[in-house]
């Protein structure tokens, strides 16, 4: 069984971006977005979709494949109307959360919900979002998170074998991981809780520090020359991802809050912790941590030259 069309509500960055990856991976059918007016104009001619309608419901008329790709509080609402989606679709989502959105289509599709829904989360994405920013490469050397719902699995060959409708579920899970995996992304399996809490620390709170960051220069200096002359690269990077959109960090953080506010509190605790040994030992100490974690980090990043291979479970 192939994916026969595909839908992608909300055709920005990432789901503009999974358009033009799905062509250049080999899709062939018809490609259906769903927007504003504008951004679908943009996304016809960049090549994204073959056309567009404001209507969620018409857009996803006819697909068997529907990405919901939108900020989260959106993905929350279209799932209140994903029960008129088609039935034989496989619905996932781009959402940077997964808690709330889960809690939504539990309380739409029921007991049906592993075999409709696949929760996922691309770890891809840029500081600037939009159409405009979209390309077909934008997935590749990155990881692609799944949180299977109970009942669910993304191999075709287990417990859904047992009914047809099962069955065709399954493949219909497998096919979009092969998907995926041929865009060039890495298909990892994590659990629901653990997915939030992780993102908040490796996702989230380096957005908030970010922001943070460009904020306090900007009360301390504003537009001082000279800040701007010898900035350099280690202030660039650490202020990169300052000029991500509040539209979209809103819903990430109000739907994570915990999460974020634990790690934030213990960045906090440790900044002060510096600040309070700025002249001891302990000094080098915090350094030695930190340069350890960035070699376990270097050491540990996955290959992605590798072929489509089946999704691991993170531990």
């Amino acid at each position: 069984m192939a994916f026969r069309q595909i839908t992608i509500i909300g055709v920005g960055l990432i789901g503009g971006s999974f358009g033009l990856a799905a062509r250049a991976a080999g899709f062939r059918g018809p490609i259906v977005g769903c927007g504003r007016e504008p951004t679908l104009a943009q996304a016809l001619r960049l090549g994204a979709i073959d056309r567009g309608y404001a209507d969620p419901v018409e857009a996803a008329a006819g697909s068997d494949l529907i990405l919901l790709a939108t900020p989260v509080g959106a993905i929350i609402d279209l799932l209140q109307k994903a029960s008129v989606f088609p039935r034989e679709a496989l619905i996932t989502d781009a959402g940077s959360t997964k808690q709330a959105i889960v809690d939504r289509a539990r309380a739409v599709f029921g007991e049906e919900v592993a075999a409709r829904f696949l929760p996922g989360h691309p770890m891809a994405g840029k500081e600037l979002s939009g159409i405009g920013q979209a390309e077909a490469g934008l997935f590749r050397g990155t990881v692609w998170l799944i949180t299977p719902l109970s009942g669910a699995t993304t191999e075709a060959s287990s417990g859904f074998a047992v009914h047809p409708a099962a069955r065709a579920a399954a493949e219909r899970q497998r096919e979009f991981l092969e998907l995926v995996g041929a865009m060039g992304a890495r298909v990892v399996e994590i659990e629901l809780e653990k997915h939030d809490r992780l993102c908040a620390w490796i996702s989230h709170l380096p957005q908030m520090i970010a922001t943070a960051l460009a904020g306090s220069l900007e009360e301390e200096f504003g537009n001082d020359p000279e800040l701007h002359a010898i900035g350099g690269r280690a202030l660039r990077e650490m202020t990169r991802i300052a000029s991500s959109p509040y539209s979209m960090w809103r819903d990430i953080a109000l739907t994570n809050t915990g999460y974020i506010q634990e790690a934030l509190l213990q960045l906090a605790q440790h900044l002060a912790h510096i600040r309070e040994n700025l002249r001891t030992r302990e000094l080098a100490l915090e350094f030695e941590r930190a340069q350890q974690f960035r070699s376990q980090i270097q050491g540990s990043l996955p290959s992605f030259e590798q072929d489509s291979a089946p999704p691991r479970k993170s531990k």
